[in-house]
């Protein structure tokens, strides 16, 4: 018996969910006739598979449609409850103690660790210290900063490693704990599931296009982890991207500088937490580009309220309290 044609369709768009279809690419893929019966009612069947809501049409009277995809839904209770991931925060190499807000962050399968961070104040450090403090799980670092054009290791990338010599970079056969991809745009489509992804950094000329991007990586992620970095603007909220970087991201380190040598760590956006910790402020030095130390909590000044200028007069000087960084120690305040 002959296929009708509404069947041949339904068949058809199973495989094409989630993509758009037109009119000419349908008739050409079902090898349907110009001038059989055929041809002419395809519009009339797809108008019928738009009131099933299989496809949606675009509005825009063009004979292209979307096809919608279909999904079944999904039971909630007697399902397995699954506990948090362990992931190691970098910690100061004075003490070994790790960033202590870490404890109080609950992160689960597939959520992003963003770090957003104006030039030059450490992103790639706070990426490479997430690689040695994780290299038991196996990471993956890929991006900007890694490999160059050639695909070839990056002679800064293979310098610090050699001097962050408290890492067992290599087990015992000389083989490295972590892989190394030479991937520079299109990470979602090179993210290996289950494992924990580092990308530092990704680079966007249309920068609300981060949300997307985001978005993609977190859909490949499967059970593992995503910490990503991209650029802030000096004294923005937001890396760029604004708002859209906030989108998906489940912890959002904000980093800045603190006076003219040190780092000024903000977390933004936290998802899940057990105490409060978005919002808290903390301060670290970075040591020959490789160690953190001098970890702490830090908290605006109460004299110039985190300008780090207070009134004199008709006229601002600077603030002698925070000596002009803005912030005090929390310990001191």
């Amino acid at each position: 018996m002959t296929k009708r044609l509404i069947d041949e369709l339904r068949d058809f768009l199973k495989d094409a969910q989630g993509r758009e279809v037109s009119l000419n690419y349908l008739r050409n893929e079902l090898r349907l006739q110009q001038g059989t019966p055929a041809w002419d009612t395809i519009r009339k069947q797809m108008i019928r598979l738009a009131e099933e809501k299989l496809v949606k049409a675009s509005g825009r009277n063009d004979g292209v449609y979307k096809v919608v995809r279909q999904v079944k839904p999904v039971k909630v209770f007697g399902q397995e409850r699954r506990e948090p991931i362990t992931i190691y925060f970098p910690r100061d190499f004075h003490t070994m103690e790790e960033m202590f807000f870490a404890k109080d962050i609950v992160i689960r399968e597939g959520n992003l660790i963003l770090l957003s961070g104006e030039s030059n104040y450490g992103k790639t450090l706070l990426a490479m210290l997430f690689c040695g403090e994780n290299l038991g799980a196996s990471p993956v670092l890929m991006g900007n900063e890694y490999t160059t054009i050639d695909e070839e290791p990056d002679q800064r990338f293979l310098n610090r490693l050699d001097r962050m010599d408290w890492f067992e970079w290599c087990n015992g056969d000389g083989m490295e704990r972590f892989t190394l991809l030479p991937v520079r745009d299109d990470y979602a489509e090179h993210v290996v599931k289950d494992r924990i992804n580092i990308i530092d950094w990704i680079n966007l000329e249309e920068h609300y296009k981060i949300s997307p991007i985001m978005e993609g990586i977190k859909k490949e992620l499967g059970k593992g982890v995503g910490i990503i970095c991209i650029q802030k603007a000096k004294g923005a909220e937001a890396g760029r991207g604004g708002q859209f970087t906030k989108d998906f991201a489940d912890v959002e380190l904000l980093l800045d500088a603190l006076g003219k040598n040190e780092v000024r760590l903000t977390v933004g956006k936290v998802k899940e937490s057990t105490a409060q910790v978005a919002g808290r402020t903390f301060g670290y030095s970075i040591h020959r580009g490789i160690k953190i130390i001098n970890f702490r909590e830090i908290v605006k000044c109460h004299t110039c309220w985190g300008k780090g200028w207070k009134k004199a007069g008709n006229s601002s000087v600077p603030c002698d309290m925070c000596d002009k960084t803005g912030y005090l120690d929390k310990r001191g305040e």
